[in-house]
C-alpha cells in the first residue's frame, strides 16, 4: 500500500508540473504597401498579374486551418492608392462600402495601420474607409492638432490562448514632406522615436503585455528629410528603443527579414514584405509558460512567396461584382492618341510622353514654366483609342496640380539639383550618360541609381544640360520658350504637382534652396482634382490627339550624349 500511495503522489507532483507548463504557438502574418492590388488582375495594363489579396487570403485560408484563433493578421498600410481599383471606390463610387474595408473584413484582419499614400487620398476617403473597417487602425504619432489627443487609436491590445500581445502602430511623420495640408487638416506627425518611447512606457505599466509588436509604416534605413524628418526609421526605432518584441516594416517596398540588437543587448526580428501582396511577412512565436507566467520566447521570421498561391476561389466570387464594375470603368474609351508615347525618351530629352503632362499644366495654371517628371519606370500609351487604364500609366499618382512663384535663380538651382540626381559627370565619350548602377546578375543590366520620379524636367524654357560639368554646373538655360530673354531676378509663374510643392524630393529645397516652412506662402492657387483627372477631362474635349516633344532641352555635347544615350538605353531597358 505505501509503495503504491508514493507512486500515486508522484504521478500527481508530476501532472501538476506539466500542467503548469505549456507552450503556446502564435503565427503572425502581416501584409503592407497593397497599393490597391485586391485582385490578380492588373487593370492597368489589363493582363493577369502576381500578388493581390485574393492570393493571400488563399495563404491566410490554409494558415487558419492550422492556427485557428492563434493566426493574427496585420495589414500596414498603403492599401488605398494605386490600382484603379482603389481608385474607384475613393473618388467614384463613394457610397458602398470602400471595397478595401469590405476585402480586409471579409479576410478577418484583426489590425490596420496608416501609411502615408492612405493620407495622399484625403480626409473623406480615409475617415470613410476606417470607420467601415471591423478593426482599429493604428496611428500613434498622428496628433490632433486640436486637443493633441491621437487621432488614431495608437494602439491595440489582443488576448490569444493566454497571451496578452500588444500593437503598437505608426506612420512615417514626412508626410508634410510630399502631401498638400488639405489632406491632413488638423493633424500633425511626430517623430516615430519619440512616439515608441512615450507609448512603450505607457503599454508597459498599464497593460503589462507578454508580446509587444511595432507596426511601422517606415522603411529600414533612416534618413532625414529637409531636416527634421525622419524618414525609413523602423530599424533605428526597433534598436533604440527597448521593448519590442520584433517589428513589421512598410514604406520602402524592400523586403527584408533579420534581426538585430537594441539597446538592451536583446535580438529584435525586423521584416517587411515589399509591395503589391507579391510576399507576406510570416512570424512564427512560441512561449513556454510556467504558471502563466512567459518563461521563454522564441521568435522566427521569414517571407512567403504568394505568387506560388492560386487566388482565393472565394474570395473571387465573394467580390465578383466589384471587378467586374472596375473592369468596365478602366475599359471605357476617352480619345485617341496618333501616336504611340512612352517614358524611356524622357531621361534623354525633350519627349512626347512627359511634354504632353506639360503642356496641360501649363494650360491649366497660365504658367509660364512647367516642371514634370515620369512618374512610371517604363511606361507605355499605344497610339489607337485611349482608355481610363492608360490615365494611371501616363500619370500614377493622385497628386493636385499648384502654380507657384519661383525666381530665375530658383528654378535653375532646381534644375540643377533634379539633373543632379539622374545625368551622368561624364569625363570621356565612353561613359555613362545616367547614373546608373548595376543589377546583380550576369546580363549586363542597369537600373537608376535614384529614383525616377524626382527627375524632373521643364517646358516653357530652353535649356541645355551638359553632362561634362560637375553638379550643380549643368544648366544652362538660354531664353523662354518664345525666345525672350530669361532672367534670374524676375518671379516667374510655375506649374507644378503638389508633391513636388511641398518639398518632395527636395528640389525646392535643396535645389531652390527654400526653407520648407516658406513654401506655403510661394503656393498662388492650387486644383481641387487630382491631375489625372484633369489629364482625363483634357483627352475627353480633345477627342483626337497627336502628342510631339517640344524640343525645350538637351543633353550636350551632342557628340558625347548621343552615343551614350544609346548604350544607357539598352543598359536600362534591354536591346530594342
Amino acid at each position: 500500500m505505501k509503495r503504491t500511495a508514493i507512486v500515486f503522489v508522484l504521478l500527481l507532483i508530476f501532472y501538476d508540473i506539466s500542467a503548469a507548463i505549456r507552450e503556446v504557438k502564435l503565427r503572425f502574418i502581416e501584409t503592407s504597401d497593397i497599393h490597391g492590388n485586391y485582385f490578380p488582375y492588373n487593370f492597368i495594363d489589363q493582363h493577369e498579374w502576381g500578388g493581390s489579396l485574393a492570393r493571400v487570403c488563399n495563404f491566410v485560408q490554409g494558415e487558419r486551418e492550422i492556427y485557428g484563433e492563434n493566426l493574427i493578421l496585420i495589414d500596414n498600410g498603403d492599401i488605398l492608392q494605386g490600382q484603379p481599383s482603389a481608385y474607384y471606390y475613393n473618388y467614384i463610387d463613394t457610397a458602398s462600402i470602400h471595397i478595401a474595408a469590405d476585402m480586409m473584413n471579409y479576410m478577418k484582419y484583426d489590425i490596420g495601420n496608416m501609411g502615408n499614400h492612405d493620407v495622399e487620398t484625403g480626409h473623406t476617403v480615409y475617415d470613410r474607409w476606417i470607420r467601415q473597417c471591423n478593426f482599429p487602425v493604428l496611428g500613434a504619432n498622428i496628433i490632433r492638432t486640436s486637443d493633441e489627443s491621437t487621432y488614431l487609436k495608437p494602439y491595440h491590445i489582443i488576448q490569444r490562448d493566454g497571451i496578452k500581445i500588444a500593437v503598437l502602430g505608426m506612420i512615417t511623420p514626412a508626410i508634410p514632406a510630399w502631401l498638400s495640408e488639405n489632406l491632413w487638416k488638423g493633424l500633425r506627425f511626430e517623430d516615430m522615436e519619440a512616439t515608441a518611447r512615450k507609448w512603450i512606457k505607457i503599454i508597459r505599466e498599464k497593460e503589462s503585455p507578454d508580446i509587444i509588436v511595432g507596426v511601422f509604416h517606415s522603411g529600414k534605413d533612416a534618413s532625414t528629410m529637409m531636416d527634421k524628418y525622419r524618414e525609413n526609421a523602423s530599424a533605428e526605432v526597433a534598436r533604440n528603443v527597448s521593448g519590442f518584441d520584433f517589428v513589421l516594416m512598410g514604406h520602402d517596398h524592400r523586403r527584408a527579414c533579420e534581426k538585430i540588437l537594441n539597446a538592451d543587448g536583446d535580438s529584435i526580428l525586423i521584416i517587411d514584405p515589399a509591395s503589391n501582396g507579391r510576399l507576406v511577412a510570416c512570424v512564427d512565436v512560441v512561449l513556454t509558460l510556467d504558471d502563466k507566467v512567459v518563461e521563454k520566447k522564441n521568435i522566427t521570421g521569414r517571407l512567403i512567396d504568394i505568387d506560388t498561391y492560386e487566388p482565393s476561389k472565394e474570395f473571387m466570387q465573394r467580390f465578383n461584382t466589384q471587378y467586374d464594375i472596375v473592369k468596365n470603368f478602366v475599359s471605357r474609351k476617352i480619345g485617341s492618341f496618333t501616336e504611340t508615347i512612352n517614358t524611356r525618351p524622357a531621361y534623354f530629352g525633350s519627349s512626347a510622353f512627359i511634354d504632353f503632362i506639360h503642356t496641360l499644366q501649363l494650360q491649366l495654371t497660365g504658367a509660364e514654366i512647367s516642371f514634370a517628371a515620369p512618374l512610371s519606370f517604363d511606361a507605355t500609351i499605344y497610339k489607337g483609342d485611349v482608355k481610363v487604364s492608360d490615365m494611371f500609366n501616363l500619370y500614377k499618382y493622385e497628386n493636385m496640380l499648384y502654380t507657384m512663384m519661383l525666381s530665375g535663380t530658383e528654378i535653375k538651382g532646381y534644375l540643377e539639383e533634379s539633373y543632379a540626381l539622374w545625368s551622368n559627370y561624364m569625363k570621356s565619350p565612353s561613359d555613362h550618360l545616367l547614373l546608373l548602377t548595376k543589377k546583380e546578375g550576369d546580363d549586363g543590366r542597369c537600373t537608376f541609381t535614384n529614383f525616377s520620379f524626382n527627375f524632373d524636367s521643364a517646358s516653357g524654357i530652353i535649356y541645355t544640360v551638359d553632362v561634362t560639368k560637375p553638379a550643380g554646373e549643368k544648366v544652362t538655360i538660354l531664353s523662354m520658350a518664345d525666345r525672350t530673354p530669361f532672367e534670374m531676378n524676375k518671379m516667374y509663374k510655375v506649374a507644378l504637382n503638389s508633391y513636388r510643392g511641398n518639398g518632395g524630393g527636395e528640389l525646392l529645397t535643396k535645389g531652390a534652396g527654400i526653407p520648407v516652412e516658406q513654401l506655403k506662402d510661394r503656393i498662388i492657387a492650387s486644383t481641387d482634382k487630382d491631375l489625372r483627372f484633369y489629364l482625363m477631362k483634357y483627352i475627353e474635349e480633345k477627342k483626337v490627339l497627336s502628342p510631339q516633344p517640344m524640343n525645350h532641352w538637351m543633353f550636350v555635347p551632342i557628340q558625347w550624349a548621343v552615343p551614350a544615350a544609346r548604350r544607357d538605353s539598352v543598359c536600362l531597358f534591354g536591346e530594342n
